[in-house]
């Protein structure tokens, strides 16, 4: 969902657009409405429309989007505009450029599907509202405590962005093809099993985010866990894990489909190639599983999810407001909406047309409610990886700097044959 030009681009103009901030105070920003009086929200937002800028990259999530949040909003007063994206970055730099242009009020987007260096990006550049998020009627429900939801890529979300779902890395294979026995556990058992498997194996170009994900992962691995990050960035430690990383990838590019001579541009293209018999594993990141793929056709009803004994990246995913929004008051409603328990549960249901982790705190739910999420989750079946499996290996996500370099090295040395220096 990122582009290495787009993030060299993005990194200059927040330079530019944190120091026209810094100038300029609370005067480089659009009005915000006060969530503590919803009333006064309610009214503003009626009669406006709401351009959500997110990635648009997965039919059945654009299709939910629609027609689930759509009609919601249409009953207090808004018109929902979905403006679908190859990459969020693309929001990102409308936002930046619009800012560093000198508007600061009636910008186009209003709400931004986000999460991790994005935000990262956003907030160095003093781009999007905070301390508006935990002050919305439905933030009771989710746990703010939780630093899987207080941190976004390492960086306080401090009521800067208000989470939609949650989501989980998983592997998928295909049940008539792949004994599970066979299955690799670690990164290192993929590496051999990529090379007695020749062909069969690929993953997004970086930066996508499911090739990036796949990658951190790995590094993770090969740095002696996502421990060794919590605390951030540490150069030295990513430059020795990262040349261990690629002098691995290299080794294994001839055994790669098509010999690592291209790669998928992003998840909907492998999983094309894995629904066409090409290669044999590919991605999630629904931690409700794969139902809704296979109900849509783009995965086959064999696909089975799965994950790594040594752990895969689990997250919050957000949306957030940036300074310039045109409409903040309806971007605000629906943000608010997302949170609903019934919308949240339908999210999570695959039959739904989506599948997406929970974003509130089920503790925090009627009785009635949290039967509901209960009756979902057990009936996800074999086409969901047990949520207890799932917490078990659950890893923290990494700061943004070590994707940031990941994209970029990954782009120099991998995808252009470049030094990495």
């Amino acid at each position: 969902m990122r582009s290495v030009t787009n993030v060299v681009v993005l990194l200059a103009a927040a330079l530019v657009v944190a120091a026209g901030c810094a100038d300029t105070g609370d005067q480089a920003s659009a009005p915000l409405p006060d969530p503590a009086d919803w009333d006064a929200v309610l009214s503003e937002a009626d009669g406006t429309t709401v351009d959500l800028h997110m990635w648009g990259g997965s039919t059945e999530i654009n299709r939910f989007v629609d027609e689930v949040y759509g009609p919601r909003l249409e009953e207090l007063g808004i018109t929902l505009r979905r403006v679908p994206l190859a990459d969020t970055a693309d929001a990102i730099n409308a936002v930046l450029g619009e800012l560093e242009a000198g508007r600061t009020t009636d910008g186009s987007v209003d709400l931004i599907w986000i999460n991790g260096e994005n935000h990262a990006t956003m907030r160095q550049a003093e781009a999007l509202h905070t301390g508006w998020s935990e002050s919305l009627p439905n933030a009771a429900l989710v746990d703010w405590d939780d630093p899987a939801v207080a941190f976004d890529a390492g960086i306080a979300v401090d009521g800067a962005e208000s989470p939609w779902g949650s989501a989980q890395f998983q592997f998928v294979y295909d049940s008539t093809r792949t004994d599970p026995d066979d299955l690799p556990r670690s990164y290192a058992e993929l590496a051999e099993w990529i090379e007695a498997n020749p062909g069969r194996f690929t993953y997004p170009a970086l930066p996508a985010f499911h090739g990036t994900r796949f990658l951190t992962q790995w590094l993770f691995e090969l740095s002696g866990g996502a421990e060794r990050w919590t605390d951030g960035f540490d150069e030295e430690a990513y430059l020795a894990a990262s040349e261990e990383l690629f002098a691995l990838l290299e080794r294994l590019r001839p055994f790669l489909w098509r010999e690592g001579e291209t790669y998928p541009t992003d998840i909907a293209d492998l999983d094309r190639l894995f629904a066409n018999g090409e290669v044999d594993l590919t991605f999630t990141q629904l931690p409700a599983g794969i139902g809704a793929n296979v109900d849509a056709g783009t995965l086959p009803s064999t696909a089975r999810p799965f994950v790594f004994d040594t752990g895969t990246i689990g997250d919050h995913h957000y949306l957030a407001i940036p300074v310039n929004a045109g409409d903040a008051g309806a971007a605000m409603v629906l943000a608010n909406l997302a949170l609903e328990p019934d919308l949240q549960l339908a999210k999570l249901d695959p039959a739904g047309g989506w599948g997406d982790g929970l974003a509130i705190d089920v503790t925090r739910l009627s009785a009635s409610e949290r039967s509901a999420a209960e009756e979902v989750t057990q009936g996800l079946g074999e086409l969901a990886v047990p949520s207890e499996e799932l917490a078990a290996v659950r890893l923290p996500d990494a700061p943004a700097a070590l994707t940031d370099a990941l994209d970029r090295d990954w782009q120099r040395v991998i995808q252009d044959r470049q030094p990495r220096s």
